[in-house]
């Protein structure tokens, strides 16, 4: 191991809204609403724009949680593989990271009563954030708990608004299928992955604008959901999204 240089300049740690920016990745999250919306449109009924938003702050939430877990529980393996990451950078410590991850999914599953149907989907969907984060590295089923994880929230958005219907679980298991596909690329793309795996990721809200098409006859809706598309490639730029 290489020593390190004294006199090399020690880098200013970062500030505790950028670490938490990039802990969340939060310039992924226009493809959580999007899958939000398309969940919603899966119910066949009318948009209603203070559930979708309300809906969409509440996944958002379990978003983010999971992602503070992510970095908490690869911590030990970021120290080697990604030290530039807030925990093993110091910015952070990682029990605070814990902390916050948790308490983003307890909010977040608040949010969703008195629905019942959301609140229990929203249970498996924070035990399968819980599982994929702790579990994930190694195990051949990981993949499939990720894409799981996103397609809970079209079931959440279709609950939420109306009752779970065929279209919504067809959408999930197509969303289900997309981004488990995307996970097994992620941990096979090697020195591509740092174009592809953002690429495919935005891609998300090109499937969600696809199966709006299909199910609803708003363009509107299908259009302001790829738009998703380059939004979230235009926050990558600013907090990367991997």
């Amino acid at each position: 191991m290489p020593i390190p240089d004294p006199r090399s300049p020690i880098p200013d740690p970062r500030s505790r809204l950028r670490s938490y920016l990039l802990l969340s990745r939060v310039s992924n999250l226009p493809t959580v609403w999007t899958n939000v919306l398309a969940g919603m449109c899966a119910a066949a009924v009318p948009l209603d724009l203070g559930a979708y938003v309300h809906v969409a702050l509440a996944v958002s939430l379990f978003y983010t949680g999971g992602m503070f877990l992510n970095d908490a529980f690869d911590a030990p393996a970021d120290r080697l593989a990604r030290p530039e990451r807030p925990i093993p950078a110091g910015d952070v410590p990682r029990r605070e990271v814990f902390a916050v991850g948790g308490a983003l999914l307890v909010v977040g599953e608040l949010l969703l009563a008195p629905r019942m149907t959301a609140m229990l989907l929203g249970l498996a969907l924070g035990a399968a954030i819980v599982a994929y984060d702790y579990r994930h590295k190694g195990s051949r089923v990981a993949p499939l708990v990720m894409g799981a994880c996103r397609g809970l929230v079209y079931g959440i958005g279709a609950a939420t608004v109306g009752v779970l219907t065929p279209t919504a679980l067809a959408g999930a298991v197509a969303m289900l299928a997309y981004v488990a596909a995307l996970t097994v690329v992620a941990k096979r793309a090697g020195a591509h992955a740092r174009w592809l795996v953002p690429l495919l990721i935005a891609g998300i809200s090109l499937a969600d604008a696809l199966f709006i098409a299909i199910v609803s006859s708003s363009a509107a809706l299908a259009l302001a959901a790829a738009s998703g598309f380059a939004l979230t490639l235009i926050l990558q730029r600013w907090v990367p999204g991997d």
